[in-house]
């Protein structure tokens, strides 16, 4: 029995360092190139697509052991998003560590709706950049918000230069031609995208509240939109929001040239950063529309009323 032990063990000591060794060149480098390769990770991307990409980018040998490896070191899970600069001489374990440290650029989501103080505060959260200087140079209504890929080294300057030229590229000519066939200029356009923005919470329910706004605007009557007292009031502390939940019967009544209520016609600037959809809709409006009121209920879902009368019994019906 002991003479077959020995053997055994030796066999079992001949695999374990087989099988390490054949692990360890599964981890070690691809090749001995130092070339430096641009790697992006996208928002949200899982580690397994990362894997898949690394394998594509034939930066590493295995995807099955860097998926292992990643397991092992509870490094999937913290891989950021971002621009990263990776060699095929990096080991497996190399990668996996830069992966998981501070990228070269960072994706930073701006939301559609948002006025430019909520701009600042994202970028500054996520880029370190001064909230004080892009509020300086911003302007509210032609920031758009979209999903970006800012170098970490990127000025205040450049950043307010890559959302100004992505908006002057999806508020296109065509747009822009539609917008004044309504009888709106470029501008006006946009101010009122701004409001649609917030007052409605589908692409359907956007160009709906465009056409029922601009059919106000032709009539001479008051656009009444909550979104432009919400945008008089400001931050709200309790609410930690920009943008005030329950308006008072009080706070239709404050005075500025935003209010709505108050005053005829548009305000005088953008009220928030629209979206491409809201943008559309307005090119698409409709001042046709048999509606001349709308409300949402408790779940977002639009009510349009003819009359004042349809409407109030909307409020009624859907408070």
């Amino acid at each position: 029995m002991k003479k077959l032990l020995l053997p055994i063990v030796i066999l079992l000591i001949i695999l374990f360092f087989v099988v390490r060794g054949f692990w360890n060149s599964q981890l070690s480098p691809v090749s001995t190139d130092q070339t430096a390769i641009i790697f992006v990770v996208d928002k949200g991307e899982g580690f397994s697509k990362v894997t898949d990409d690394l394998k594509k980018a034939k930066l590493i040998k295995s995807s099955l052991a860097f998926m292992i490896l990643g397991k092992q070191s509870g490094l999937d899970s913290k891989v950021l998003a971002g621009t990263f600069r990776l060699s095929p001489s990096f080991s497996a374990r190399d990668i996996l560590k830069v992966l998981s440290s501070q990228p070269l650029d960072n994706w930073v989501t701006l939301i559609e709706g948002w006025r430019v103080e909520e701009m600042a505060a994202k970028l500054s959260s996520e880029l370190g950049v001064s909230s004080s200087e892009f509020l300086k140079i911003a302007k509210e209504g032609y920031m758009f918000p979209d999903t970006y890929l800012f170098p970490k080294d990127y000025s205040v300057s450049q950043i307010v230069e890559k959302l100004q030229n992505t908006f002057d590229q999806k508020y296109s000519d065509e747009l822009k031609s539609k917008i004044k066939k309504l009888g709106l200029t470029e501008k006006e356009g946009v101010i009122l995208a701004s409001i649609v923005e917030r007052e409605a919470r589908s692409d359907k329910a956007r160009e709906d509240v465009a056409s029922i706004l601009l059919k106000r605007l032709k009539i001479g009557m008051g656009l009444n939109t909550d979104a432009n007292i919400q945008y008089i009031l400001g931050y709200q502390p309790s609410e930690k929001s920009w943008w005030k939940r329950h308006l008072t019967r009080d706070d239709l009544k404050t005075p500025s040239p935003y209010n709505t209520y108050l005053h005829s016609g548009l305000p005088p600037t953008p009220i928030c950063n629209p979206s491409l959809a809201s943008l559309t809709a307005v090119a698409n409006a409709d001042s046709s529309t048999p509606y001349l009121y709308y409300i949402h209920d408790s779940k977002g879902v639009p009510h349009y009323g003819k009359t004042l009368e349809e409407h109030n019994q909307n409020v009624a019906n859907y408070p």
